[in-house]
């Protein structure tokens, strides 16, 4: 008899089966040798047969990207699932070793890159010009490259700075014990519980987990500094206006497309606020929503899920949007690509982690039951689906950026939740999601907008001082007030937010707010477009995913007809929202 029941851990065996295994040991001593070969091809690199060097040294930067990509994807998939493991911790120190080695010889190469005819060679070759883009990108990067010696510098001080703070909030949160109901539980089971159908279960929840900060709110502080500190003067080396105009570059956005959706957000906030005063008057409360009260459940759910029951939903739903889908979402399920459920040591929140190289995808997620878990396990093979659609590019052409890093997995959540709207048999389930989506928009809006505020306040002020938890919390108070107004009790907040939040603690990532409330909204405006168009949209969608690995994210956008930089797109994005929050107040009057 076939055993159906889903395996509840993923399975790294298509990577490796262990650090002894052959090919562990195998490629670990493939990425020492390939890494010393770059060093001596760059060293070498000159004016003669320039074309030819060129496609030799692409070559030869694929075969190491493919190997080293491997084995830190691995230790890092290793590591997130038990963040005690000091095997993973070690080796993955040995492999930053190895990669920043080819610091100094990548800044050698993007300088031969940058100073080459690669006009003429594109034309000519067609292996070049399959790297049209990214040897173009090179090009126009050249700018803000640093002699060879400060980026190997820079590189390997980053492992002991940027690198290992962000290494300390990881381990500190992952392992902070939190006293509750004279238990101990931890930083992710305490905040599951502001989904509790119990007020005094959510506001108990709320106060324990702000209490548990205590204990590791100075040694936070200090990861947040630092790599703030590191960042900015990074920037200003390389002679960016600021940490921001550098991210930016990176997620190969424009600054009127930053604008537009800023302005667009700050223009709808109000819009929001009266979504948060009305939930706050049907829960009983008169001066805004307390901050243990925003996933505080409206409604009924019909129903929980098991791991397997998530997958039948899943399956069902995205195969009237393209089967494609639906069978990458069987496959996730079925070859242990998912990580569900919470454990000490475990990393919370949830992540996909694309594997385009194998032409698969692993993510982690922290299982509740919930239709909320099964929306986020929607979200997450969004970002595998994403991973599916650009593994046919060369290796060094398969990193899209921020920005559209959010757009596969919010479009399938728009693609679950109207399809679970549209089933809703009674008032009571219908107001559940419509509640549930507002809570998921509220997050990509007000709250990131609030983080966003808050990091870019960091960078500023930490330049200027050192900021103490003290200071970090009236910053982030400060954030939340310009975000949630008077939509939320100016007494009860979040002054820890900035403790919680992996995303301001990586020197190589900052800014990683904006681009959920761009994927959030972009995901909107094409799911509208989907609604429009029928099946003729998909082939254009599939273009689109696509091209985001090899494209500015305008130009993917322009593929499904989309102009980003006007903010006209953002607030017609938007009305999908209002239109959400007129009919919750319809429905609670």
């Amino acid at each position: 008899m076939v055993n159906n029941k889903i395996m509840d851990r993923w399975s790294l065996d298509a990577l490796y089966t262990g650090y002894d295994s052959q090919g562990f040991k195998e490629d670990y001593k493939k990425a020492e040798t390939l890494s010393k070969e770059i060093q001596k091809k760059a060293s070498e690199l000159s004016k003669s047969d320039e074309k030819q060097q060129l496609i030799s040294i692409l070559h030869l930067l694929e075969e190491y990207y493919l190997v080293i990509t491997k084995l830190i994807y691995y230790v890092n998939l290793k590591q997130s699932v038990d963040t005690t493991d000091t095997e993973s911790v070690a080796y993955y120190g040995k492999l930053s070793q190895i990669h920043s080695s080819t610091s100094k010889p990548n800044a050698q190469i993007d300088k031969f890159i940058a100073a080459a005819d690669i006009d003429t060679y594109i034309k000519e070759d067609d292996f070049l010009s399959q790297y049209e883009f990214y040897l173009k990108e090179i090009k126009g990067r050249a700018k803000h490259q640093l002699s060879d010696d400060v980026e190997e510098v820079i590189a390997r001080f980053n492992l002991t700075g940027g690198d290992a703070w962000g290494t300390q909030q990881q381990y500190m949160t992952s392992m902070l014990e939190v006293e509750y109901d004279n238990e101990i539980t931890t930083l992710t089971g305490i905040r599951n519980l502001a989904f509790s159908e119990d007020q005094k279960v959510r506001k108990k929840a709320y106060e324990a987990e702000l209490a548990s900060y205590k204990k590791i709110e100075d040694s936070v502080a200090f990861s947040i500094n630092n790599i703030k500190r590191q960042v900015t003067a990074e920037a200003d080396l390389r002679g960016y206006e600021s940490p921001l105009a550098m991210t930016l570059e990176k997620s190969r956005m424009s600054k009127s497309t930053l604008d537009a959706l800023l302005g667009a957000m700050d223009a709808n906030m109000p819009k929001f606020r009266e979504y948060l005063k009305q939930k706050a008057k049907i829960l009983g409360y008169d001066n805004g929503l307390p901050w243990y009260e925003l996933f505080a459940p409206i409604g009924k759910a019909s129903k929980t899920f098991t791991a397997e029951e998530a997958k039948t939903y899943l399956v069902n739903h995205f195969s009237k949007f393209s089967q494609d889908l639906a069978d990458m979402v069987t496959t996730a399920f079925d070859d242990q690509w998912i990580d569900f459920y919470p454990r000490k040591g475990k990393v919370g929140g949830a992540f996909c982690e694309n594997l385009p190289f194998i032409k698969e995808s692993r993510i982690l997620t922290n299982f509740g039951g919930t239709l909320g878990d099964v929306v986020t396990l929607a979200h997450e093979l969004g970002h595998a689906y994403h991973g599916m659609h650009i593994e046919d590019h060369r290796p060094l052409n398969t990193d899209y950026t921020m920005p559209v890093a959010e757009t596969a997995s919010t479009f399938n959540e728009n693609l679950i939740m109207n399809e679970a709207l549209a089933e809703a048999d009674s008032k009571e389930e219908k107001l559940f999601l419509i509640e549930g989506q507002l809570q998921n928009l509220n997050q990509i809006i007000c709250d990131i907008y609030s983080r966003y505020l808050l990091e870019k306040s960091v960078f500023e002020e930490s330049q200027e001082q050192f900021l103490f938890a003290e200071d970090l919390k009236k910053l982030m108070l400060k954030a939340q007030e310009e975000s949630y107004g008077d939509g939320l009790n100016e007494e009860i907040r979040h002054p820890y937010m900035w403790i919680c939040k992996s995303h301001y603690y990586s020197s190589g990532l900052s800014y990683y707010n904006f681009p959920y409330a761009f994927g959030g909204l972009f995901a909107r405006g094409l799911y509208a477009k989907y609604k429009q168009e029928g099946s003729s949209f998909i082939p254009k969608y599939h273009k689109m995913l696509h091209a985001t690995t090899v494209s500015t994210v305008e130009d993917a956008a322009r593929i499904c007809d989309i102009d980003l930089s006007s903010q006209k797109f953002w607030d017609d994005a938007f009305a999908s929202c209002g239109e959400l929050i007129d009919e919750f107040i319809e429905l609670t009057k």
